[in-house]
């Protein structure tokens, strides 16, 4: 499985458009670009696999693999990037503003159900992250 994520990089945040297999399946949030800057930039543009992950706080999330210089860069639910992430990617049903959107758990869960079932059928996901001016972004 193919996830493809487009970006616009904004001074309060970064916002995206995560596409699987060619078709748009949710927006996203981070934080903005500081050079990956651990806990206070988003990650390198890049190919990453995904994995399962779960956790306490999180429930059932998605795991972004082998990030140069990182640790633990999950795609979790979020709606304020500067507040509620540190490096991670959050997927939200609408953006609202750099690096804010609504209904992230709700994102993450029509998201987790196409990776997980690809990931229970044996099959790769690799997360391509690219940069793109999104006509008219959310300032």
């Amino acid at each position: 499985m193919e996830l493809e994520l487009l970006r616009t990089y904004l001074p309060q945040g970064t916002n995206g458009v995560l596409r699987v297999n060619g078709i748009f399946c949710c927006y996203t949030i981070e934080l903005p670009w500081q050079n990956n800057k651990p806990n206070a930039s988003c990650i390198p543009e890049d190919s990453y696999y995904l994995d399962k992950r779960y956790s306490n706080r999180f429930k059932a999330h998605l795991q972004v693999m082998d990030v140069p210089g990182r640790k633990l860069i999950l795609i979790h639910p979020a709606n304020d990037a500067l507040t509620e992430l540190k490096g991670c990617i959050a997927p939200v049903s609408a953006l609202t503003g750099p690096g804010r959107g609504t209904a992230s758990k709700e994102a993450l869960k029509n998201l987790r159900t196409l990776v997980y079932a690809a990931l229970d059928k044996d099959d790769f996901v690799r997360l391509t992250i690219k940069a793109i001016q999104l006509p008219n972004p959310i300032t």
